[in-house]
């Protein structure tokens, strides 16, 4: 009985000891390290719009929704009036078990559970008057990812790699290290209608977190890389062979999705050995553990020209145990994330990398527990570092209590117009033709907050 092309297409890439290219074309592969000749494909260099601030963004997650009024928002206010009656029924106001201080030339303040990142205030541009449209989390995990918690849409790292390719052919532009995978988590990290090529590669899990999270089937232990090559030749054949005949336009990011995979094996392990650090370093980073090597492995796969890296830290959903989990949180983040900022500096890299602090929503100033916080959509914190944002300075503000933005509110969707602008892409130009119609990450809202401009 004779084989059509795709019945051989299929027979090819899922034998034949083409393991590693099959697990990587669904979701693009990962690796870095020395620097190829770029070709013409969807991840080739682009030029920005404009002269750009940053050149890649680091982004540190905080699932679940860090406290503001416990990390960089005081509430002197709340604190005076701890155990007084709320607006919600059944609830009290909870003030801060911990203090505040001013920290650098810039008398940012910063609560005392964070004192090695409160070395680093000159360098923070902490945004007091986040807000975003739903209090779930998945919801408004998705939203702060793709700009949208009702449709599936491209990622922000996504669009990002779209807008700009990346710097090292021989890296996937995007990748996410310990990702959420859970109630819909990999649609944060998906490349939705744009082209598969700009899809998150995804490194361990959050869910089971690991010290040194990798990718599997980066090695064929079946095939020499020159077999592996001609194997490879053969597949592309066919693979442009149904592309020029237009049967599926999704070919072409399968394409590039090989390609990468097969010069990442190289290249990805390298970069991945954090053996290769000093033990001082090692012991700066904190890297023996999870949060600490992802710091670690973010620094390193940002010299190895990635464009869009995220990590994630979970269990900030602090309805109950908010001293506990307050002390061990800002634990495990304070030293790493210092030592980021520091490497960043003194590499002379951080003029050039936007990092990007907290998490989908903030928490409520009550709550019928002594020692807990709700979910608030409505006030919150985060930061950014580098990239081309003032340094050493607080932008918006919420209420006396933390209960809602009042002052400098910034929407997600304003945070997303701003970071594109910072990496020199006008958010309302920056579209994809889908379904009949140009989709943009802000959809059609967003403003570029220029007060936090650099």
């Amino acid at each position: 009985m004779p084989f059509s092309r795709r019945h051989i297409l299929k027979t090819v890439s899922s034998g034949f000891g083409f393991t590693a290219f099959s697990a990587l074309a669904a979701q693009p592969p990962t690796n870095v390290a020395p620097k190829s000749t770029f070709s013409n494909g969807p991840l080739a260099p682009k030029n920005p719009h404009f002269p750009a601030k940053a050149k890649r963004v680091i982004f540190l997650c905080m699932r679940g929704g860090p406290p503001h009024m416990e990390t960089f928002d005081p509430k002197p206010k709340l604190s005076a009036d701890n155990g007084m009656p709320a607006k919600n029924k059944n609830s009290k106001l909870l003030g801060s078990r911990w203090k505040f201080n001013k920290h650098g030339e810039s008398g940012l303040e910063i609560v005392d559970l964070l004192p090695e990142t409160a070395k680093h205030a000159d360098k923070l541009c902490v945004l007091r008057g986040m807000y975003t449209d739903n209090e779930n989390h998945p919801q408004a995990l998705e939203q702060l990812h793709t700009g949208s918690f009702q449709f599936i849409r491209p990622s922000l790292g996504s669009w990002v790699l779209y807008g700009l390719g990346t710097e090292n052919q021989d890296m996937p532009g995007f990748i996410s290290i310990n990702p959420l995978t859970s109630l819909g988590g990999l649609r944060y990290y998906s490349s939705a209608f744009l082209p598969a090529a700009y899809s998150a590669t995804l490194l361990g899990n959050a869910n089971q977190p690991v010290g040194n999270p990798t990718i599997g089937n980066v090695k064929n232990p079946r095939l020499s890389s020159l077999g592996q090559r001609q194997q490879l030749d053969m597949l592309q054949a066919m693979n442009r062979d149904l592309l020029a005949d237009g049967q599926d336009a999704r070919i072409e990011g399968l394409i590039e999705s090989y390609e990468l995979a097969f010069r990442m094996q190289d290249a990805f392990p390298q970069v991945m050995d954090v053996a290769m650090e000093s033990k001082a370093t090692i012991a700066k980073y904190n890297a023996h553990e999870t949060f600490g090597r992802q710091c670690l492995l973010a620094r390193r796969f940002a010299e190895a020209g990635v464009r869009f890296i995220e990590i994630t830290h979970t269990e900030w959903d602090l309805h109950g145990f908010l001293t506990s989990g307050m002390t061990r949180n800002c634990a495990q983040i304070d030293k790493p994330i210092a030592a980021l900022l520091n490497d960043l500096k003194e590499r002379g890299m951080l003029e050039e990398t936007l990092v990007v602090w907290g998490g989908e929503f903030g928490r409520t100033p009550d709550d019928p527990t002594t020692d807990g916080r709700g979910h608030n959509n409505k006030g919150y914190s985060m930061w950014l570092a580098g990239g081309g944002v003032r340094n050493g300075m607080a932008y918006g503000a919420t209420d006396e209590y933390g209960f809602e933005a009042i002052d400098g509110r910034m929407h997600t969707h304003d945070l997303h117009a701003t970071i594109l602008h910072l990496l020199g892409l006008d958010h309302e130009r920056l579209t994809y033709r889908f379904g009949g119609r140009d989709f943009r990450l802000t959809d059609v809202k967003g403003r570029v907050v220029t007060e936090i401009l650099g």
